[in-house]
C-alpha cells in the first residue's frame, strides 16, 4: 500500500495529510486552535490571531501607531476611520461607486451599488460590507447543512439495501417451502427497520439544527461585538459632547455673571450722576432765587420810590439763610472731594 502524501502547515511546518489542512491558509488542528481567525475590532477584517492579546491586524496596528486611534466612520460606523471622517473602505467605494445608499438590512446609508457584478452574490440586493459578509455566512452555512443532510439521506438509503441483499441471500439459501413465509418474516422486518429509520432521522436533524444554532451563535456573537464596540464609541462621543455642552453652559454662565456686574456698575453710576445733577439743578435754583431777590432788595432800598422799609426787614433774613445753606452744602461737596 502507498503511504498518502503529507503536506507541511504553513504555521508550524509539520507534515499532514492534505484532509487534516484547513483550506484557506493550510493550517492543522493544533495551530487553528492556538492561532484561531478573529475579526478585527476596528476594520472588522477577518485574520489569524498570532496571540490572544492581538485584537487588531497589522494593517490596523500600522495605522494606529502613524494616525492614533481611529473614528467611527461616518458612512458604516465602523471605528476605522483613520484619516478624517470616513474609512478607507468607504472613500474607495465612494470614489468607484459614487455616493452611499441605504441598505436593505440594516437600513443606514452606507450600501454602494456595485451594479450587477456585486449583487449577484448577494441574490440582487443591495447591502453594506458587513451585511453581504453576513449573509454570505448564512448562505455557506444553509448550503452546508443541505450537503450533510444529503449524505445522511444517502447513507440510510445504501444501509437499507446492504440489509435487503442480505436478507434475500439467507432467505434463498432455506427450503422451498418456507420462501413465502420467509419471504414475508423479511418484508415485515425490512418494513420495520425502514420505519424505525425513519423514526431515528428526525432524532438527528436536531443534531444538525443544534450545530447550525452554535455556528449562527458564533457569528451572532462577532456582530453583537460589533454593536457593543459601536455602541461604546457611541457613549464616548454622547460623553464627549455633554461635556463640551457643559463647559459651553458655564462659558455663557460666566458671561451673564459678567454682564450682571457690568450693569450693576453702570446702573450704580447713573444713580450717582442724577443725585449729582440733582443736587446742582437745586444749586442752580437757590442762587437764581438769592440773585432774585438780592434785586428786590435794592429796589426796594432806593429812596425814590418810596417804598416799605418793614417790607424791606423782612426780606433780609430770608437771603441770610439762603446764603448759609449754599455755605454749608458747598463746605460738604469740599469733604467728599
Amino acid at each position: 500500500m502507498a503511504t498518502p502524501a503529507l503536506y507541511a502547515c504553513t504555521k508550524c511546518n509539520q507534515r499532514f495529510p492534505f484532509e487534516e489542512l484547513s483550506q484557506g491558509q493550510q493550517l492543522c488542528k493544533e495551530c487553528r486552535i492556538a492561532h484561531p481567525i478573529v475579526k478585527c475590532t476596528y476594520c472588522r477584517t477577518e485574520f489569524q490571531q498570532e496571540s490572544k492579546t492581538n485584537t487588531i491586524c497589522k494593517k490596523c496596528a500600522q495605522n494606529v501607531k502613524q494616525f492614533g486611534t481611529p473614528k467611527p466612520c461616518q458612512y458604516c460606523n465602523i471605528i476605522a476611520a483613520f484619516i478624517g471622517t470616513k474609512c478607507q473602505r468607504c472613500t474607495n467605494s465612494e470614489k468607484k461607486y459614487g455616493p452611499p445608499q441605504t441598505c436593505e438590512q440594516c437600513k443606514q446609508q452606507c450600501a454602494f451599488d456595485r451594479k450587477e457584478e456585486g449583487r449577484r452574490k448577494v441574490d440582487g440586493k443591495l447591502l453594506c460590507w458587513l451585511c453581504t459578509l453576513s449573509y454570505r455566512r448564512v448562505l455557506q452555512k444553509t448550503k452546508e447543512q443541505r450537503k450533510g443532510l444529503g449524505s445522511s439521506h444517502s447513507n440510510t438509503s445504501s444501509l437499507s439495501d446492504k440489509e435487503h441483499r442480505h436478507h434475500h441471500r439467507h432467505s434463498s439459501s432455506h427450503h422451498k417451502v418456507w420462501i413465502k413465509v420467509m419471504s414475508s418474516f423479511f418484508f415485515f422486518v425490512h418494513s420495520h427497520k425502514s420505519s424505525s429509520i425513519q423514526k431515528e432521522t428526525p432524532k438527528k436533524k436536531p443534531k444538525l439544527e443544534d450545530s447550525s444554532v452554535a455556528q449562527s451563535m458564533d457569528s451572532g456573537g462577532t456582530d453583537n461585538f460589533i454593536l457593543i464596540s459601536q455602541l461604546k464609541e457611541e457613549v464616548m462621543s454622547l460623553k464627549r459632547m455633554l461635556q463640551q455642552r457643559d463647559q459651553t453652559i458655564l462659558e455663557k454662565d460666566r458671561k451673564l455673571t459678567e454682564l450682571k456686574a457690568d450693569f450693576q456698575y453702570q446702573e450704580s453710576n447713573m444713580r450717582v450722576k442724577m443725585n449729582n445733577m440733582e443736587k446742582a439743578h437745586k444749586e442752580a435754583m437757590e442762587q437764581q432765587q438769592v440773585r432774585h431777590l438780592y434785586t428786590h432788595c435794592h429796589q426796594l432800598s432806593l429812596g425814590d420810590n418810596g417804598c416799605d422799609r418793614q417790607h424791606v426787614a423782612r426780606i433780609v433774613p430770608k437771603i441770610q439763610t439762603s446764603r448759609k445753606r449754599i455755605h454749608v452744602h458747598v463746605v460738604g461737596q469740599l469733604n467728599l472731594v
